[in-house]
């Protein structure tokens, strides 16, 4: 039983450690944003 509980809190512990990692990465890095634009291709365009 011991072993099962010591599993248990290295899950804990390493999916802690993931949960905050993916926080901070969400809070501190923004990405900046960016305009982008790429060209349709077979698009016809109808002339009024």
């Amino acid at each position: 039983m011991p072993s099962l509980i010591r599993f248990i809190v290295v899950l804990g512990v390493l999916a802690g450690i993931v949960a905050g990692t993916l926080y901070t990465l969400a809070v501190y890095f923004e990405p900046e944003p960016k305009e982008i634009s790429t060209p349709l291709r077979n698009l016809k365009l109808e002339k009024k």
